[in-house]
């Protein structure tokens, strides 16, 4: 007995006899899909050269002109044809057109409106002596505050010199430390 027939009958008697066969529906823009079926709640995947990814959320326009809708990754939510989507905005533009507003509507966003206006319009020039108290004000604030002096004559701390080793000769470590203070 060889191995290919020892694996098929260890299949047979776990349950795994029966192979899982795939669908594959293409997109609009030409990406492969593969799933077990196409209909909601199935798993479903991007069929890549390498390897296979799970769609991610959001809504995919097939071939055969049908909607997929992945509500959760790598899984169908729903499957729509084309012609329900489009019942669906007309629906709810025949919703839009028949809200028709009334004169009160209308009257209320007029009056809205005009006070909004109002609002946004500067206000009237302000009385004299509001003015002069507000110049005073700023007059005090701003001869409150000492002007920054600048003197370029300041004085620059002066460096020690320090000198190693007096009279002797001078070793490499007395020329650098020499070098460095100066």
């Amino acid at each position: 007995m060889n191995t290919n027939d020892m694996i098929s009958k260890i299949k047979e008697v776990v349950g795994l006899s029966e192979e899982v066969k795939l669908e594959q529906q293409t997109l609009e823009n030409g990406t492969v899909l593969e799933a077990e079926a196409f209909e909601a709640g199935n798993e479903i995947f991007i069929v890549t050269e390498d390897e296979k990814v799970a769609v991610p959320v959001g809504e995919y326009e097939m071939e055969d002109g049908r909607i997929l809708v992945v509500a959760e990754e790598g899984l169908i939510a729903e499957i729509k044809t084309g012609e329900e989507e489009e019942v669906e905005e007309v629906e709810a533009k025949e919703e839009e057109e028949m809200g028709y507003a009334t004169k009160e509507e209308l009257a209320e966003v007029k009056q809205m409106i005009e006070e909004i206006k109002a609002m946004l319009e500067p206000k009237e020039e302000m009385s004299e002596e509001v003015k002069e108290e507000v110049v005073e004000e700023v007059k005090e604030e701003l001869s409150a505050v000492k002007p920054i002096k600048h003197n370029p004559e300041a004085s620059t701390p002066q460096k020690k010199q320090v000198q190693f080793a007096k009279g002797q000769f001078n070793t490499t470590l007395d020329r650098v430390l020499s070098k460095l203070n100066k």
